[in-house]
Protein backbone atom coordinates (compact mmCIF):
# COMPACT_ATOMS: atom_id res chain seq x y z
CA UNK A 1 0.00 0.00 0.00
CA UNK A 2 1.38 3.43 -0.92
CA UNK A 3 1.19 6.49 1.29
CA UNK A 4 -1.48 7.90 -1.00
CA UNK A 5 -3.62 4.75 -0.57
CA UNK A 6 -3.55 5.22 3.20
CA UNK A 7 -4.80 8.81 3.00
CA UNK A 8 -8.44 9.77 3.15
CA UNK A 9 -10.00 11.54 0.19
CA UNK A 10 -9.92 14.86 2.08
CA UNK A 11 -6.25 14.37 2.95
CA UNK A 12 -5.40 13.55 -0.67
CA UNK A 13 -7.23 16.65 -1.85
CA UNK A 14 -5.35 18.77 0.67
CA UNK A 15 -2.02 17.26 -0.36
CA UNK A 16 -2.75 17.81 -4.05
CA UNK A 17 -3.72 21.42 -3.41
CA UNK A 18 -0.45 22.03 -1.55
CA UNK A 19 1.58 20.45 -4.36
CA UNK A 20 -0.24 22.56 -6.94
CA UNK A 21 0.57 25.71 -4.99
CA UNK A 22 4.21 24.68 -4.59
CA UNK A 23 4.64 23.99 -8.29
CA UNK A 24 2.95 27.23 -9.26
CA UNK A 25 5.30 29.07 -6.89
CA UNK A 26 8.33 27.27 -8.35
CA UNK A 27 7.25 28.35 -11.83
CA UNK A 28 6.96 31.98 -10.70
CA UNK A 29 10.30 31.82 -8.87
CA UNK A 30 11.97 30.42 -11.99
CA UNK A 31 10.57 33.33 -13.99
CA UNK A 32 11.56 35.85 -11.33
CA UNK A 33 7.92 36.82 -10.80
CA UNK A 34 7.99 37.11 -7.03
CA UNK A 35 5.67 40.13 -7.14
CA UNK A 36 2.77 37.92 -8.23
CA UNK A 37 -0.31 38.22 -6.04
CA UNK A 38 -1.96 35.40 -4.13
CA UNK A 39 -4.72 35.50 -6.75
CA UNK A 40 -2.11 35.10 -9.51
CA UNK A 41 -0.64 32.12 -7.69
CA UNK A 42 -3.94 30.36 -7.07
CA UNK A 43 -5.04 30.97 -10.66
CA UNK A 44 -1.82 29.42 -11.94
CA UNK A 45 -2.23 26.53 -9.50
CA UNK A 46 -5.88 26.13 -10.50
CA UNK A 47 -7.11 26.16 -6.91
CA UNK A 48 -9.46 28.44 -5.03
CA UNK A 49 -8.01 31.57 -3.46
CA UNK A 50 -9.34 30.57 -0.07
CA UNK A 51 -7.40 27.30 -0.27
CA UNK A 52 -4.13 29.22 -0.21
CA UNK A 53 -4.53 30.20 3.44
CA UNK A 54 -5.27 26.63 4.47
CA UNK A 55 -1.63 25.90 3.68
CA UNK A 56 0.39 29.11 3.90
CA UNK A 57 0.04 32.23 5.99
CA UNK A 58 1.82 34.48 3.49
CA UNK A 59 3.15 34.48 -0.04
CA UNK A 60 6.71 34.59 1.30
CA UNK A 61 6.07 31.43 3.31
CA UNK A 62 4.91 29.68 0.14
CA UNK A 63 7.94 30.81 -1.84
CA UNK A 64 10.29 29.63 0.92
CA UNK A 65 8.57 26.24 0.97
CA UNK A 66 8.69 26.04 -2.83
CA UNK A 67 12.46 26.52 -2.90
CA UNK A 68 13.03 23.85 -0.25
CA UNK A 69 10.62 21.48 -1.99
CA UNK A 70 12.47 21.87 -5.30
CA UNK A 71 15.90 21.12 -3.86
CA UNK A 72 14.62 18.25 -1.74
CA UNK A 73 13.00 16.72 -4.83
CA UNK A 74 16.34 16.95 -6.58
CA UNK A 75 18.23 15.49 -3.64
CA UNK A 76 15.81 12.56 -3.43
CA UNK A 77 16.26 11.99 -7.16
CA UNK A 78 20.04 11.82 -6.76
CA UNK A 79 19.64 9.38 -3.87
CA UNK A 80 17.52 7.08 -6.01
CA UNK A 81 20.00 7.19 -8.88
CA UNK A 82 23.04 6.43 -6.71
CA UNK A 83 21.45 4.12 -4.13
CA UNK A 84 23.32 1.01 -5.30
CA UNK A 85 26.79 2.62 -5.32
CA UNK A 86 28.97 1.38 -2.45
CA UNK A 87 31.94 3.69 -3.06
CA UNK A 88 31.16 7.15 -1.57
CA UNK A 89 33.63 8.84 -3.94
CA UNK A 90 31.77 7.35 -6.88
CA UNK A 91 28.38 8.30 -5.38
CA UNK A 92 29.53 11.91 -4.95
CA UNK A 93 30.96 12.02 -8.47
CA UNK A 94 27.85 10.54 -10.07
CA UNK A 95 25.57 12.99 -8.23
CA UNK A 96 27.72 15.96 -9.27
CA UNK A 97 27.83 14.84 -12.91
CA UNK A 98 24.11 14.09 -13.02
CA UNK A 99 23.19 17.41 -11.44
CA UNK A 100 25.15 19.34 -14.06
CA UNK A 101 23.44 17.50 -16.88
CA UNK A 102 19.96 17.89 -15.37
CA UNK A 103 20.16 21.67 -15.58
CA UNK A 104 19.24 21.24 -19.25
CA UNK A 105 16.59 18.59 -18.65
CA UNK A 106 14.90 20.40 -15.76
CA UNK A 107 15.26 24.11 -16.57
CA UNK A 108 12.61 25.24 -14.07
CA UNK A 109 14.39 23.50 -11.21
CA UNK A 110 17.67 24.92 -12.49
CA UNK A 111 16.35 28.48 -12.45
CA UNK A 112 15.04 28.11 -8.91
CA UNK A 113 18.49 26.93 -7.80
CA UNK A 114 20.25 29.76 -9.65
CA UNK A 115 17.88 32.47 -8.40
CA UNK A 116 18.16 31.33 -4.79
CA UNK A 117 21.63 29.81 -4.80
CA UNK A 118 23.24 31.67 -1.87
CA UNK A 119 20.52 30.69 0.60
CA UNK A 120 20.81 27.06 -0.50
CA UNK A 121 24.48 26.89 0.46
CA UNK A 122 23.56 26.36 4.12
CA UNK A 123 20.26 24.53 3.65
CA UNK A 124 19.62 21.37 5.65
CA UNK A 125 17.66 19.76 2.80
CA UNK A 126 18.43 19.01 -0.83
CA UNK A 127 21.87 18.22 -2.20
CA UNK A 128 24.01 19.91 0.46
CA UNK A 129 23.47 17.41 3.32
CA UNK A 130 23.79 14.55 0.86
CA UNK A 131 27.07 15.91 -0.50
CA UNK A 132 28.29 16.34 3.08
CA UNK A 133 27.38 12.70 3.78
CA UNK A 134 29.26 11.45 0.72
CA UNK A 135 32.32 13.64 1.35
CA UNK A 136 32.57 12.54 4.97
CA UNK A 137 32.18 8.90 3.98
CA UNK A 138 34.80 9.24 1.23
CA UNK A 139 37.24 10.85 3.67
CA UNK A 140 36.64 8.06 6.19
CA UNK A 141 37.20 5.47 3.46
CA UNK A 142 40.46 7.10 2.39
CA UNK A 143 39.07 8.05 -1.01
CA UNK A 144 39.14 11.82 -0.44
CA UNK A 145 42.12 13.47 1.25
CA UNK A 146 41.04 16.75 2.80
CA UNK A 147 41.84 18.27 6.19
CA UNK A 148 38.50 20.07 6.49
CA UNK A 149 35.41 18.35 5.09
CA UNK A 150 33.25 21.47 5.50
CA UNK A 151 35.65 23.50 3.36
CA UNK A 152 35.58 20.70 0.80
CA UNK A 153 31.79 20.93 0.80
CA UNK A 154 32.04 24.69 0.29
CA UNK A 155 34.28 24.14 -2.73
CA UNK A 156 31.91 21.57 -4.21
CA UNK A 157 28.72 23.56 -3.62
CA UNK A 158 30.26 26.75 -4.98
CA UNK A 159 31.46 24.92 -8.08
CA UNK A 160 28.03 23.34 -8.61
CA UNK A 161 26.24 26.68 -8.35
CA UNK A 162 28.74 28.45 -10.61
CA UNK A 163 28.35 25.66 -13.17
CA UNK A 164 24.57 26.09 -13.12
CA UNK A 165 24.95 29.83 -13.77
CA UNK A 166 27.41 29.18 -16.60
CA UNK A 167 25.16 26.66 -18.31
CA UNK A 168 22.16 28.96 -18.02
CA UNK A 169 24.08 31.93 -19.43
CA UNK A 170 25.54 29.86 -22.30
CA UNK A 171 22.82 27.52 -23.62
CA UNK A 172 25.02 26.42 -26.53
CA UNK A 173 27.75 25.07 -24.26
CA UNK A 174 28.05 21.28 -24.02
CA UNK A 175 26.72 20.61 -20.51
CA UNK A 176 28.19 17.09 -20.29
CA UNK A 177 31.70 18.21 -21.18
CA UNK A 178 31.56 21.28 -18.95
CA UNK A 179 30.18 19.29 -16.03
CA UNK A 180 32.84 16.60 -16.27
CA UNK A 181 35.65 19.16 -16.43
CA UNK A 182 34.34 20.93 -13.31
CA UNK A 183 33.85 17.56 -11.58
CA UNK A 184 37.48 16.67 -12.28
CA UNK A 185 38.67 19.96 -10.78
CA UNK A 186 36.57 19.39 -7.65
CA UNK A 187 37.96 15.86 -7.24
CA UNK A 188 41.48 17.20 -7.73
CA UNK A 189 40.88 19.67 -4.88
CA UNK A 190 39.85 16.67 -2.75
CA UNK A 191 43.27 15.10 -3.22
CA UNK A 192 42.13 12.35 -5.58
CA UNK A 193 44.87 10.93 -7.81
CA UNK A 194 44.67 11.86 -11.49
CA UNK A 195 44.20 8.26 -12.60
CA UNK A 196 41.33 7.83 -10.14
CA UNK A 197 39.76 11.08 -11.30
CA UNK A 198 39.87 9.91 -14.91
CA UNK A 199 38.28 6.59 -13.93
CA UNK A 200 35.52 8.22 -11.87
CA UNK A 201 34.59 10.77 -14.52
CA UNK A 202 34.59 8.10 -17.23
CA UNK A 203 32.04 5.89 -15.47
CA UNK A 204 28.70 5.47 -17.26
CA UNK A 205 25.85 7.42 -15.74
CA UNK A 206 22.50 5.86 -14.87
CA UNK A 207 19.66 6.34 -17.32
CA UNK A 208 17.55 9.31 -16.23
CA UNK A 209 14.79 8.76 -18.79
CA UNK A 210 12.40 7.59 -16.09
CA UNK A 211 13.16 10.26 -13.50
CA UNK A 212 10.76 13.01 -12.50
CA UNK A 213 9.97 15.16 -15.51
CA UNK A 214 9.33 18.89 -15.46
CA UNK A 215 5.68 19.34 -14.50
CA UNK A 216 3.52 22.28 -15.53
CA UNK A 217 2.22 24.58 -12.78
CA UNK A 218 -1.04 23.25 -11.37
CA UNK A 219 -0.06 19.60 -11.82
CA UNK A 220 -0.64 17.96 -8.46
CA UNK A 221 0.25 14.41 -9.39
CA UNK A 222 2.38 12.76 -6.68
CA UNK A 223 6.16 12.82 -6.96
CA UNK A 224 7.58 9.52 -8.17
CA UNK A 225 11.15 8.87 -9.19
CA UNK A 226 11.67 5.74 -11.25
CA UNK A 227 15.04 4.64 -12.58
Amino acid sequence: MTNLDALTRAERRKQHTRLSLLRAAQHLLAEGQTSASVLDITTLADVGTGSFYNHFATKDELFDAAVLHAIEDHGAMMDSLTADIADPAEAFTQSFRLTGRLHRRLPQMSRVIINHGPRLLDADTGLLPRARRDINAAVAAGRFHVSDAELALTVASGAALSLAVLLFAHPDRDEAQATDIVTAHVLQSFGVHESDIAALVALPLPDTAGTVAQRPPGDSSPDTTVV
